[in-house]
């Protein structure tokens, strides 16, 4: 049986890894991915705000292929057909496959760009470091996660190349957990990296309340440590556009901002839209409880790019799993057995979303935010607790370094 596995995420390294303790002769495994690194996100935060390097977050997908007996392929996949159990890579090799399985995160809906200058043809090219009042802001998008290392290496580009002195203010777009953690870390980092420039920070949450979902507890922690960073609370607004100088938000005001984080508004990946795949009205696939494809014998997806049909029995069955890699991860151990089985054509088992997770929220300046339904506890014990979490995670999948 041929085993495709498409896309590198959290729930994929699982699967190699239960292939490579438990090895399968019936089952010959390929994966294609876009780099033979894979993020882990919970590691992402420390990255950003400095206190690790990149290498330190990722997982060697091609070394844990090794270990499982795998073939790993360079090369993303950008088409796939289900009735010829046939997908086409970016390079133009096409691949088939019995049992196949997407793990392939998700991307967001960039912001519209508002220029009247660019629209009217009187815009000019401002040169690389200098500042502009009206000029359109920075943009650094948080996804997809396996490029955000481009991206944020061409903002800190750019930052470096700022005359002293001035002042720069970082708009964060999303009240979620990433949207707090990504704008705290990233003020962290410049700050170190530039401390002649004045930095300040606003977040943008459409919500009246930050991390929706969460406890009372867990928000007043997450809101003081963002009043520490110097962060302006702009809740109940909602960003909708880039326009000179800042962010439009979708009742016309402008909120002023030099450097844009845009944290919001995930959606699948955009070539899943021209397969015949059932995608829900973000382009999610989506799945059922044994996380095979609804109506796609052998065909299954986990992580981000899944859209799970809850059942009435969890506990919020008409809304979605949040985003966050805790899910991927938790379905890892279940897609795999469900995969073998499919290989095997037996039985899938069923996976049951938790109820509540435990949250760490780094807030960059050595210190985290613990959050578990209603209950939350902040201190610089929380981030090393979560350090030891992230480490042992990534030594679980990765080899010793100096092998």
């Amino acid at each position: 049986m041929e085993l495709l596995l498409i896309g590198a995420g959290h729930a994929h390294a699982f699967v190699l890894e239960a292939f490579a303790k438990r090895p399968d002769q019936a089952v010959s495994i390929t994966v294609v991915s876009d780099s033979q690194f894979a993020a882990y996100s919970g590691s992402v935060p420390a990255w950003l705000s400095g206190e690790c390097t990149l290498r330190d977050t990722q997982i060697d997908i091609a070394a844990l292929c090794q270990r499982a007996g795998a073939r790993f392929i360079a090369s993303p996949a950008v088409a796939f057909s289900a009735s010829e159990r046939q997908v086409t890579l970016a390079d133009g090799s096409v691949m088939t496959f019995d049992v196949a399985s997407f793990n392939v995160g998700s991307t967001l809906t960039l912001p519209h760009v508002i220029d009247p200058q660019r629209e009217a043809g009187v815009g000019k090219s401002l040169e690389k470091g200098s500042v502009e009042k009206g000029s359109l802001p920075t943009l650094l998008a948080m996804r997809p996660l396996s490029s955000l290392h481009h991206r944020w290496q061409a903002l800190r580009e750019d930052v470096a190349a700022l005359p002293s002195g001035v002042h720069q203010n970082i708009v964060s777009v999303g009240g979620g957990a990433a949207g707090c953690e990504t704008l705290m870390s990233v003020l962290a980092q410049l700050r170190q990296q530039r401390p002649d420039i004045h930095w300040q920070g606003t977040l943008v949450s459409a919500s009246t309340t930050l991390l929706p979902g969460a406890g009372w507890l867990p928000r007043w922690l997450t809101a003081r440590a963002l009043r520490r960073a110097g962060v302006h609370i702009q809740a109940g607004m909602r960003g909708s556009a880039l326009v000179p100088g800042g962010v439009q938000t979708d009742t016309g005001e402008r909120i002023e901002g030099d450097i844009v984080l845009w944290a919001t508004g995930a959606v699948g990946q955009g070539w899943l839209q021209q397969t015949a795949l059932p995608l829900n009205d973000k382009g999610f696939i989506q799945v059922r409880a044994s996380l095979e494809v609804i109506g796609q014998p052998g065909i299954f997806a986990a992580g981000d790019c899944a859209e799970l049909q809850l059942s009435s029995s969890c506990p919020s069955p008409s809304s979605s799993l949040p985003k966050a890699g805790v899910y991927a991860v938790r379905m890892g151990p279940v897609l795999a057995e469900n995969l073998r089985a499919a290989c095997h054509r037996q039985p899938l088992i069923e996976w049951q979303p938790p109820k509540r997770v435990l949250a760490l929220l780094g807030t960059g300046d050595g210190r985290a935010i613990a959050s578990r339904g209603t209950i939350g506890f902040s201190g610089r014990w929380v981030w090393q607790w979560k350090k030891r979490i992230d480490a042992r995670f990534l030594a679980r999948f990765n080899p010793p370094f100096n092998d």
